[in-house]
């Protein structure tokens, strides 16, 4: 900016030492004229100076305005100069506040690199997990499948060892009858066998000479009681 209005001031010097350059010569050739020994009339070199004069006259106004708009074109020029300037500087600072803008992008880009490569981590250990917990779910429904397997082998088991129990409880009441029926027949057993007892030890001695000795059927009855107290007893044992 200072080296364009260091040129506009040159220029601007040059053309009015030209101008004061003409009009000087313009004045020395005037004087030259007049001064030189001619033959003219004194009325020809009225009306030539009038004629250079008119001249210097119409270059002074063409010299005043040539510097008028030579002055209206320098301030022009500073003019657009300073809207140069002005748009210059206001370049300047979009520039720097792009820049600004441009590093703040470049920082976030660099951020979200960070943040893209933690996500991936994040989805690779994901899918790992993904993996694991597949192959950890196929591994749990064998092993629901092995426990429903055992579960339906114990409720057979149970119902098995259900029925067993019914059967082994109905023995037990069939069981508990019979010895209630032994039991039964055992008392009345002794109770004859106490009577008869009772019988013989109150008859007479020839009487009881005299008497018949008893059937075989009714000494294997009373023999053989014991044996069945025996065996009622040992079923009961076997069945507790």
């Amino acid at each position: 900016m200072a080296a364009s209005s260091s040129s506009s001031q040159t220029a601007k010097n040059v053309v009015l030492a030209l101008l004061a350059l003409w009009s000087l010569v313009s004045l020395v050739v005037i004087v030259v004229w007049g001064t030189s020994p001619d033959l003219k009339s004194s009325a020809v070199c009225r009306a030539e100076l009038q004629e250079v004069t008119e001249k210097r006259e119409g270059a002074k106004v063409v010299w005043s305005k040539n510097k008028v708009a030579l002055e209206e074109l320098l301030e022009e020029v500073r003019e657009e100069q300073r809207r140069q300037r002005a748009e210059t500087l206001l370049l300047l600072d979009r520039l720097n506040a792009t820049k600004t803008t441009l590093e703040g992008c470049r920082q976030e880009n660099v951020f979200l690199n960070r943040n893209i490569s933690v996500l991936q981590r994040s989805e690779e250990q994901l899918q790992q997990t993904e993996v694991n917990l597949t192959a950890h779910i196929s591994l749990q429904e064998d092993h629901i499948e092995a426990l429903q397997q055992n579960l339906t082998e114990v409720v057979h088991q149970t119902e098995s060892c259900s029925s067993l129990r019914v059967a082994a409880d109905s023995q037990m009441l069939a069981a508990q009858s019979q010895t209630r029926a032994c039991e039964s027949r055992q008392q009345y057993l002794q109770k004859q066998l106490l009577k008869c007892k009772d019988v013989n030890s109150g008859a007479p001695p020839e009487t009881q000479q005299q008497e018949d000795p008893p059937s075989p059927s009714s000494s294997s009855s009373l023999s053989g009681l014991p044996v069945l107290v025996l065996l009622v007893c040992s079923a009961l044992t076997l069945m507790t």
